[in-house]
């Protein structure tokens, strides 16, 4: 294994571990609280879709209209699109509620089992969402060591609130900060997973409308669970104007971690 490789396993392994960082806010959060959940569903929602919008979409439009041309990519585009929202529709069915006492009724704030089922949903869309992440990274770092340092960078500063989505809702449902915690390290595990795919496997095969069809797909996989999951569910605490300002605030951090 030469150097390039393990630089860009590295870089790799470093950005998806980020993930881990924003997990330790179940170690400064107090269980139970509304006010620090709201902010954090919010906020992790505004990343999600910050980076959906401001950084996965226009990589895959620019990857699939070089490989493919406007109209073709564009389809293509259109499908895996519909393809990660279908597919987190498909998860978010599936995955079932944590059987514990205590359900929100409507209007009222998330519920144990709808918490846990939130962070479950969660962590298995940053699975999928930072595989991807990893070939990138892997790629990027591999050909150029300074631009693989940037888009790990980039990756890293998102990472942290992703941490977040997953560990807080598992802990303020379950009580355990080890299970939140080791989620949240589990969802950003993928990410050198991803990596060794670039390289082992996928190696031969990847091209740039493969990696804008995956970047597709998991736009929309983000923008579902931000819209239909984590939005209303920080809304569902009664916090609004703190949901408002925490979701701007993560608009505004995925945007300056695009610009990095």
């Amino acid at each position: 294994m030469d150097s390039g490789v393990l630089q860009a396993l590295a870089l790799s392994s470093a950005a998806g571990l980020s993930t881990a960082l924003g997990a330790l806010a179940v170690f400064l959060g107090r269980r139970g609280s509304d006010a620090p959940m709201a902010a954090a569903l919010g906020f992790a929602a505004g990343v999600m879709a910050g980076v959906s919008l401001w950084d996965l979409f226009p990589e895959a439009i620019s990857l699939l209209a070089g490989a493919l041309g406007r109209r073709r990519g564009f389809w293509l585009l259109f499908a895996a699109f519909l393809a990660g929202i279908a597919l987190t529709f498909a998860i978010d069915r599936l995955v079932p509620d944590r059987p514990v006492t205590g359900k929100g009724a409507p209007g009222s704030a998330p519920g144990k089992r709808s918490l846990f089922h939130l962070g479950l949903v969660s962590m298995l869309a940053i699975l999928l969402h930072n595989l991807p992440e990893g070939m990138a990274t892997f790629m990027a770092g591999y050909q150029d060591a300074g631009l693989g340092l940037s888009v790990a960078l980039a990756i890293a500063l998102h990472n942290i609130p992703e941490g977040v989505t997953v560990a807080m809702p598992i802990y303020q449902s379950t009580g355990s900060r080890a299970r939140a915690f080791g989620c949240a390290l589990l969802s950003g595990l993928s990410e050198p997973v991803g990596a060794l795919l670039a390289w082992l496997v996928l190696g031969p095969f990847l091209s740039p409308a493969l990696l804008g069809a995956v970047f597709s797909l998991v736009c929309g996989v983000m923008l579902f669970i931000a819209v239909e999951e984590l939005i209303p569910a920080s809304w569902g605490f009664g916090r609004y104007r703190l949901t408002l300002l925490s979701i701007g605030a993560g608009l505004a951090i995925s945007w300056l971690g695009t610009r990095l």
